[in-house]
């Protein structure tokens, strides 16, 4: 995946406003945005968090009474956050807007949606593909997620499935009781957009495949099997996410294994992704830390983000993510990127309140890898540079080592 090329449109024109508004600041008393001020008696910060939400700030749909505590330490007396935050999450079957109003319900203040990276929301930078006509599953508002990503002519699992009633067999209840009329005027798919995990397994793998193997045709049958095969484009690899349940369920990163064991199983070739997005891809954390300096810039904080504290509970993602882009960033301030970012730093920090559960005492045994498959297994990467109990107990450590405990 070509980070760099992908990524240059999002960076050039924000970025000249973001050092043009700095230079232009002054700081102390002037107003950006929605009218946020700087107090003259607090430093403007230099780090800011990236905070994973399922097994950090929530389970399901209860909010973890440590996240609570960590905002009010994060709130000033405005009831505005003293250092930028933006919440990256690997889920994708809401919208920003919403995923906002969820969390300004549960943590008790005003969340922005330019706060939110959802998954999928660095699909946005991939223009090439915004106007072909794409099979797109998940859940959700689906269509108006694919349509507020770029992508305006998507077709989803169940109207491919309405026109080739033939082609859904597993469920007994849901097969044709007559044959069909065969479709010819059906337009060809161009392409795959995956946002999330479907709810019937069976019927997406095997519609996703039937296009994938007719070259976007569905109604009719290759002689030989087209490769390179179309576009896919996919977000969320999490194998793991943790809800109310004591152990952790299948995500989306499950239903891709599947995929591309099909796929394999039937080619004999691998299934090969035009995109990957949510964590742990460097794309999202790009992504994130672009958001994270437009919200300094808005707050009127004119010196840009440099530090950034990754807060997650799956070490297959939010650890391996933020200390790969950690990585990148060393890269880039040693001069060996074309692109060097604001950040100079990404420092992961574990918590015990999701996927990730202490060891109990004995020997420690090395875990299998659950990451996808694309990210190889690179222990270092999965090692946190610090564990602790919750997100609370993270945010205090933050701010001691930043001296604003």
């Amino acid at each position: 995946m070509a980070v760099w090329g992908v990524f240059a449109a999002l960076r050039a024109a924000p970025r000249l406003w973001q050092r043009a508004s700095r230079a232009a600041a002054g700081f102390r008393g002037t107003f950006f945005g929605r009218g946020y001020s700087v107090d003259p008696a607090q430093s403007p910060p230099t780090f800011g968090f990236l905070l994973d939400i399922d097994g950090v700030l929530v389970r399901g749909h209860q909010v973890i009474p440590a996240a609570l505590e960590a905002f009010r330490r994060l709130l000033d007396a405005r009831g505005q956050l003293r250092v930028p935050v933006v919440f990256v999450t690997n889920a994708g079957n809401i919208s920003q807007h919403d995923k906002a109003k969820e969390l300004s319900t549960l943590l008790g203040f005003k969340v922005e949606p330019d706060q939110i990276v959802l998954s999928h929301s660095p699909l946005k930078l991939f223009f090439q593909h915004h106007g072909k006509r794409m099979l797109v599953t998940g859940q959700g508002p689906l269509v108006e997620n694919a349509r507020a990503l770029g992508f305006e002519n998507v077709v989803t699992v169940d109207e491919l499935r309405l026109a080739f009633p033939v082609l859904d067999m597993v469920d007994l209840q849901r097969r044709p009781k007559t044959t069909p009329h065969l479709r010819t005027d059906f337009p060809a798919i161009e392409g795959v957009l995956l946002l999330g995990e479907p709810v019937r397994w069976e019927t997406s793998l095997q519609l996703i495949m039937d296009v994938l193997l007719s070259n976007g045709n569905p109604g009719t049958v290759l002689a030989t099997v087209p490769y390179p095969h179309l576009p896919v484009l996919a977000s969320n690899m999490d194998l793991l996410w943790m809800a109310e349940a004591k152990m952790p369920r299948f995500g989306h990163g499950t239903f891709l294994l599947c995929l591309e064991a099909i796929y394999r199983k039937l080619t004999g070739r691998e299934l090969r992704y035009c995109g990957l997005t949510g964590k742990p891809s460097l794309l999202t954390y790009r992504y994130a830390e672009e958001l994270v300096q437009r919200q300094a810039v808005k707050r009127g904080w004119a010196m840009p983000i440099q530090k950034l504290y990754t807060v997650g509970d799956n070490p297959m993602s939010d650890i391996y993510g933020a200390n790969l882009f950690h990585q990148h960033l060393q890269a880039a301030q040693q001069g060996g990127m074309e692109s060097p970012l604001d950040a100079q730093s990404c420092t992961s920090i574990l918590v015990g309140t999701g996927v990730y559960s202490p060891a109990a005492p004995g020997p420690v045994e090395q875990p299998p890898f659950h990451g996808h498959r694309d990210f190889g297994l690179s222990p270092g990467l999965l090692e946190a540079a610090h564990i602790v109990n919750d997100v609370d107990e993270a945010v205090r450590l933050v701010l001691r080592q930043e001296g604003w405990a």
